[in-house]
């Protein structure tokens, strides 16, 4: 069976190695093709050859790219445009849509669906801005949501969510409870979890994440700048890292906060995350988030806001701890648990457990499973 994806992830592309690399390593061991349609990338990276990206191991499809050539304001009709043309070519058997504001993917994929009768699958990961919104942009984007996630899901022959609460929350917005499906994104490799040797103590406190304003960093570092001695590691990049690395200056944590950037592989970020005592996520939404998962998979005590997926899984108290996200309740957490080496040493062993809820084969096979049994039956 041949898959038709429509994704705004570009990072493969741009020759990174993230999540989508290592999913698509799996997924294609149940596909004998997949194809994805994706927005303009303005450089092709080594490791992708005429759009066609080969990974490293053998067996499965193959999964080939296709960027549109325009900005974003182009990409409904590159998605019809492109699509119309493999569907042809590869007569496809279903398609699946990465579904987010300003829901380009969505138009277009509607669009293609009613050109060639292709069925298809909605992907709703999180919900911008829900349940906090980090700025005007993101609640423009909560409000579209709102608007037109429940026309587009009521179209579409299935909705995958990754987690209860996006469930509930499209169910309260109309959708139908029969179309909407939970189906788990957040894979876990337990060879990789579990193989490293833990490396020697460098930090306290370990966090994991792309460098945007939702992900509450700075309210982190700020909290943690009244703790003295404690030592922050941040494993990531984007927009919002040159204005926290002033900020951990004008604290005066220039020597107490280190910024690694973006690592290449994920046995580097493995290895990293493991240099220190505990792990925070702070974030004020998410779908996941996966790096908090993958931190409770390597045994490592974790302090996340009650966001995404993480009240499905942590029992406070238990294998994790929950904070609400403020400066004061953060340094309060921290501070208590930094200071107690039996606390640590119980929520690491309890937080490993989810290893056996979130195995990455076997949820990657019921995501393929779920896919097919939405595509149209072969004549």
């Amino acid at each position: 069976m041949k898959l038709l994806m429509i994704s705004g992830d570009r990072s493969i592309l741009r020759g990174k190695r993230c999540a989508f690399w290592y999913t698509l390593q799996e997924l294609r061991q149940h596909w004998d093709r997949i194809d994805i349609i994706c927005p303009h990338v303005r450089r092709v990276e080594t490791g992708v050859e005429e759009r066609n990206f080969v990974p490293v191991r053998d067996g499965g499809g193959e999964v080939h790219f296709h960027p549109s050539p325009h900005g974003l304001w182009y990409q409904p009709l590159w998605i019809v445009r492109e699509g119309k043309k493999l569907w042809k070519e590869q007569h496809h058997d279903v398609m699946t849509v990465h579904e987010y504001p300003p829901f380009y993917n969505g138009v277009g994929a509607r669009w293609l669906s009613r050109v060639t009768g292709l069925p298809y699958v909605l992907e709703v990961h999180h919900i911008v801005g829900y349940p906090h919104a980090s700025s005007v942009g993101e609640w423009i984007g909560c409000l579209l949501s709102r608007l037109l996630l429940p026309l587009h899901a009521r179209l579409a022959p299935g909705v995958r969510v990754v987690n209860e609460a996006v469930r509930e929350i499209l169910l309260s917005w109309g959708a139908r409870p029969e179309k909407v499906r939970v189906v788990p994104s957040f894979y876990l490799d337990r060879a990789l979890l579990t193989k490293n040797v833990r490396p020697p103590i460098s930090y306290d406190i370990s966090f994991c994440g792309r460098l945007v304003r939702n992900k509450q960093l700075a309210a982190l570092i700020t909290a943690v700048s009244d703790i003295p001695e404690v030592r922050l590691l941040v494993i990531g990049d984007g927009p919002e890292r040159k204005r926290c690395e002033q900020l951990a200056k004008t604290l005066g944590m220039g020597e107490r906060v280190t910024f690694l950037g973006w690592l290449p592989t994920a046995e580097d970020v493995v290895g990293a995350v493991l240099t220190a005592r505990i792990f925070v996520m702070n974030s004020l939404s998410e779908g996941g988030p996966r790096s908090a998962l993958e931190a409770m998979g390597m045994g490592m005590p974790v302090i996340a806001t009650p966001v995404g997926v993480m009240p499905e899984v942590i029992e406070d108290g238990v294998n994790g701890i929950f904070t609400d996200g403020s400066k004061g309740d953060l340094r309060r957490k921290i501070m208590r648990l930094i200071a107690d080496d039996a606390a640590r040493e119980r929520l690491g062993a309890e937080a490993r457990k989810i290893l056996d809820r979130f195995d990455r084969v076997f949820l990657i096979r019921q995501y393929a499973e779920f896919l097919k049994s939405v595509a149209a039956p072969r004549p």
